[in-house]
């Protein structure tokens, strides 16, 4: 399906989108990736969704499926009556008793919380809505003084954001989890709670090459080891809920605006995430607030963005895809949205391939071609010329479906899965074909096609060739 946009559009697949009916409403709505959530579906959801959008494929082209591990969850234990009022000033401690917790004594039943902690260390829970601060701490005890008091109730969320917990990304759950989702041909697995690179790798040794690994950024310490992070990564989440909860949330929109130019810089995409358009999870229009927010990732050049209880449990979930769309659109029509997604340049290109991508990027620009095509086995060609966010179209062309899939996620790439061409005229004359078909040129426009050679030798982008349609002698 060809799009009128270049931002992409994930749906997360819930109770209220699960059915195959209800999936292809929200593929004509304009969603382009479907997110599973692991910690709400089973094995047997998972691979009932993927089944159903392998089928949708056969008549809308590619489709990206992402599975979102769901990461350690941190959590008090029960307090006895439930719920209890906690008031400034106030000390409590926390220990590994399993013993229903009161007003002055709480379970914390993660022993890594402990090790890490240290006197003067913030303590949050309940998505911050409770704030204590850490006065002592020993082995499987520590004290803390409530800093902003409410209600405490059972089994609630905490938060460290002072501390780099001695904790990987991965549970038992999450270990059987990705083998499932890769089993079942899941195209991303986005990794929740990544402190550092190490977390990465370990999800990356089991995938094996089998899908593209992303990390979402939504605890301090991943914002410290970003760099490292994006090296491994091959796409970072932008998880703006739990970031507003480790961090204060005035330096959250700053934050988007980094993480968003770090990864341009990096070729890796990016996805920016959480309460986009949150009023419609009840509501059939955003509020105006909502529809700035999407319209300000999207003038950034974020490469997708992201719905998440909205198309999930919400009451109107097509209409939400269709508002994100929507935007969308607007806003790459906007007589500014070249302007400001160009004033800042991505760095120097460091590789042959780099230097090629940016070329056809720069020459398209320069000779106004109509389009730009680019032949890959592995992603890694479409991925450099979108990061240069050019005005043309990008046309990829590749042999490998799961290639095609995978990169229905990258900014502004329309992907086709076609033959690996054995020679220069076969690569002009496939080119031509599909961008005839897909509606992307007519006799007389000129197009430009990124390549390697020799051909069906993955890695070796190391051409460039401008032709023009109808012609079947392109000129170099």
């Amino acid at each position: 399906m060809k799009r009128q946009r270049r931002t992409k559009i994930i749906a997360t697949i819930g109770p209220s989108s699960c059915d195959p009916a209800q999936l292809e409403k929200l593929v004509n709505a304009g969603a382009d990736v479907f997110r599973i959530n692991m910690s709400h579906s089973s094995h047997e959801d998972m691979r009932t969704y993927v089944a159903a959008l392998r089928k949708l494929e056969n008549k809308y082209g590619p489709i990206a499926v992402l599975a979102d591990l769901q990461g350690p969850k941190l959590r008090i234990s029960s307090l006895a009556e439930g719920q209890v009022q906690i008031e400034k000033g106030q000390r409590i401690i926390f220990d590994a008793n399993h013993t229903p917790g009161t007003a002055g004594r709480v379970g914390l039943l993660h022993p890594e919380i402990y090790a890490a902690s240290e006197p003067g260390h913030t303590l949050l829970i309940d998505d911050g809505k409770l704030n204590l601060r850490i006065v002592e701490v020993q082995p499987g005890r520590m004290i803390a003084e409530v800093v902003t008091g409410g209600i405490l109730s059972s089994r609630k969320g905490v938060n460290l954001p002072d501390a780099i917990l001695p904790l990987g990304s991965m549970t038992v759950k999450d270990r059987e989890d990705c083998e499932a989702a890769i089993e079942a041909g899941v195209d991303w697995i986005a990794i929740s709670f990544v402190q550092r690179a190490q977390d990465v790798l370990d999800v990356k040794a089991i995938v094996q090459g089998r899908a593209a690994v992303m990390a979402k950024i939504e605890r301090r310490a991943a914002i410290l080891a970003i760099d490292n992070i994006l090296a491994e990564s091959d796409g970072i989440m932008v998880a703006r809920g739990d970031l507003g909860v480790e961090l204060p949330l005035e330096q959250v929109p700053g934050l988007q605006k980094q993480l968003l130019t770090a990864a341009r810089d990096g070729g890796k995409p990016v996805v920016v995430a959480t309460q986009m358009l949150e009023s419609m999870t009840a509501a059939p229009v955003p509020t105006r607030a909502e529809v700035s927010d999407v319209a300000t990732a999207v003038f950034e050049g974020a490469d997708a963005i992201m719905l998440s209880a909205e198309s999930a449990t919400g009451s109107y979930p097509a209409e939400a895809v269709a508002t994100m769309d929507r935007v969308a659109r607007e806003v790459e029509h906007d007589q500014n949205y070249e302007d400001i997604l160009r004033f800042r340049k991505t760095s120097s290109p460091q590789t042959t391939a780099d230097a090629i991508s940016a070329a056809a990027a720069s020459i398209a620009e320069t000779l106004q071609l109509k389009a730009i095509v680019c032949y890959t086995a592995t992603g890694t060609t479409g991925i450099r010329v979108a990061r240069q966010r050019p005005r043309q179209p990008i046309l990829v062309l590749t042999p490998v479906k799961e290639t095609a899939r995978r990169l229905n996620l990258v900014w502004g790439l329309h992907c086709v899965q076609t033959a690996d061409p054995a020679n220069t005229t076969q690569m002009v004359k496939g080119a031509e074909a599909v961008a005839r078909a897909e509606g992307y040129a007519v006799n007389g426009d000129r197009v430009i096609v990124c390549a390697g050679v020799p051909f069906k030798r993955p890695g070796t982008t190391n051409m460039l060739r401008i032709f023009k349609i109808g012609e079947t002698n392109g000129t170099t």
